[in-house]
């Protein structure tokens, strides 16, 4: 595949990815499941959403989207305030759409390509441009602005159990359903980034396979 010219490489990092989660991440997902509530993960959720709704601000401003950057800063407001401390999502309620907005996204919109695919150790999918993007988007993050190491430390391990948690069935999914699940994962993360520079509404004639090209 044209996109995929180090594969050889990305599936071994995949392959060690897909190791650590057996042996680790995905124990402690299912614990964490079992121990927090739904209420109380939700609560968890919420709160993680709210910290990255900030970044995706910022990024909503480069790209010069107007609206998404009101609604947004609308969103972080109401939830802060009324959602008792981002615990509550009053701003969905309150039909604020939700928008996710990195660093990646934002060198897309402004004619960036993607270059070859990558898999980060850890990480996970990637691309040449999102590779490079993700210092400053790790730097964005609210969470990451707390002084104390033990706090960023906490905060960061529970939105990795955040994220696991809500994909504990997925990812058995896929591995069970897919021929090669390093191709399907592939496949569907170079299509969900350009979705995303495109806001879900790419063009017509959009060829995955030539954008994503190095």
């Amino acid at each position: 595949d044209a996109r995929d010219p180090w594969e050889s490489m990305n599936r071994s990092v995949y392959h060690f990815n897909d190791a650590l989660d057996n042996v680790a991440i995905k124990p402690a997902a299912k614990v964490y499941t079992a121990v927090l509530p739904s209420p109380v993960r939700t609560g968890i959720h919420n709160f993680l959403g709210n910290l990255g709704d900030v970044w995706s601000m910022a990024n909503s401003a480069l790209q010069l989207k107007g609206q998404a950057t009101a609604e947004t800063f609308m969103r972080i407001t109401v939830n802060t305030f009324l959602g008792l401390g981002d615990v509550l999502d009053v701003a969905t309620e309150m039909r604020l759409e939700k928008r996710k907005e990195d660093f990646g996204q934002t060198l897309g919109y402004w004619g960036v390509k993607p270059g070859p695919y990558i898999v980060l150790p850890i990480l996970g999918p990637s691309t040449l441009r999102d590779t490079l993007a993700t210092p400053l988007d790790i730097q964005g993050d609210m969470a990451q602005q707390f002084t104390d190491p033990a706090t960023r430390n906490v905060l960061s391990a529970t939105r990795v159990m955040d994220v696991r948690s809500s994909l504990l069935q997925t990812v058995d999914v896929i591995k069970e359903a897919a021929l090669d699940p390093y191709t399907f994962v592939r496949d569907g993360y170079l299509q969900k980034r350009e979705n995303d520079i495109h806001d879900g509404n790419p063009p017509s004639n959009f060829d995955y396979s030539e954008s994503e090209k190095p």
